[in-house]
């Protein structure tokens, strides 16, 4: 085994580089991951652009790779074994608490950096806290007793399981959080990556009327959204949504909304609240308004609608969209539409957020190509 792994460190807003860190001691209760592909979303170029926390930090939270110099207390408790591919959820809870023994460790003050500064979550911690390899831009990445893991089932390659992270996000938020299922009728706001995700669970679920609203620079995205299985598409740039979601629901107004415009300010949540049907509608949204000035609680409440937020994914939903990548009912491979080399973090990432490249659904960092 090497005795340096290279990582690409975030050493400050939009600055990345690479450094080698030595390869960390395995005790019998951890392992290593040989790092194959670490995807990338939106919430890290929010947090490349704007670190919440100074030092160094290894980014990537959407992490695959085989298992190598697994402890035999590593393999006895996950039932795994090197050469093993697996997926590594970015939630290392602490398993004692209350959270974690409902299985809610997503919840857990062991994996909340926003309010635990010595938090361990894989893409958020810092590199100076040993063994350093919190994150997936790196080669090799350390696992502990407590990382949540999951098989790769086989004939799913890397690269597609890569998108487990989305995808799940969208399972868990389109079905166990909305409720979405036989009949339901559904907008979804964006046709990113967690959007796109969504029209897939929707599908699934057997929802009878699925929406997609985006840009005119969506235009590859609102397609491939019909292809994934959306009914309908809509351009807010050369339609009015409103009209446009009334029309195709017969002017009943959807079941559920999912937003998934994060950061496109107040216009999609009071889109969403109009176009939900009259009674008892739900709404998932995500937290990027910082603020929400003459919220409109008074149509809210007249409506019975019930807002939820999304928050991660949980153990069910990422079992659930590895089975959905095995069965190949969907062509889920066209989200994995671009892939960088550890040298090109800083691009990888901007293309994420619109800088650079086109028609960007999903971005996969592949540590071992463009090292050096």
């Amino acid at each position: 085994m090497a005795e340096d792994v290279l990582a690409a460190v975030r050493t400050g807003p939009g600055r990345t580089e690479v450094r080698s860190f030595a390869m960390p001691a395995v005790p019998d209760d951890a392992a290593l991951l040989k790092v194959e592909v670490a995807g990338i979303c939106g919430t890290d170029v929010k947090m490349y652009a704007k670190p919440p926390f100074a030092g160094p930090v290894i980014m990537g939270h959407e992490n695959v790779g085989t298992l190598v110099h697994a402890g035999r207390a590593f393999t006895r408790r996950h039932g795994l074994t090197d050469g093993d591919r697996v997926f590594v959820e970015h939630y290392v809870g602490c398993f004692h608490c209350e959270w974690c023994h409902i299985g809610e460790y997503r919840h857990c003050e062991n994996t909340d950096w926003r309010t635990n500064p010595d938090a361990r979550r894989y893409g958020y911690t810092s590199a100076d806290n040993a063994p350093h390899l919190w994150g997936g831009f790196a080669q090799y990445m350390y696992l502990p007793w407590n990382a949540v893991l999951h098989k790769v089932p086989d004939g799913v390659s890397a690269e597609l399981a890569g998108i487990v992270t989305p995808l799940s996000n969208g399972i868990e938020w389109a079905l166990f959080a909305a409720g979405v299922g036989y009949a339901s009728t559904v907008l979804i706001q964006g046709p990113g990556q967690q959007g796109l995700s969504q029209v897939v669970a929707c599908k699934q679920a057997g929802a009878a009327q699925i929406i997609v609203t985006g840009t005119t620079r969506d235009a590859a995205r609102l397609q491939l959204a019909k292809d994934l299985g959306a009914d309908h598409v809509v351009d807010v740039q050369q339609a009015d949504a409103l009209t446009a979601v009334l029309d195709v629901t017969g002017g009943k107004g959807v079941d559920v909304v999912l937003d998934c415009t994060a950061g496109a300010g107040v216009a999609p949540v009071l889109l969403g609240i109009d176009a939900l049907k009259r009674r008892e509608g739900t709404m998932v949204i995500q937290g990027e308004l910082a603020a929400f000035p003459d919220f409109p609680v008074k149509k809210v409440t007249e409506k019975a609608i019930t807002i939820k937020s999304a928050r991660g994914h949980s153990y069910r939903s990422c079992e659930l969209a590895l089975a959905q990548l095995a069965s190949g009912r969907f062509p889920l491979e066209r989200l994995t539409t671009h892939t960088f080399g550890l040298d090109d973090v800083d691009r990888a990432i901007r293309a994420v957020g619109g800088e650079v490249e086109e028609d960007v659904v999903h971005v996969s960092l592949l540590p071992w190509a463009g090292a050096s």
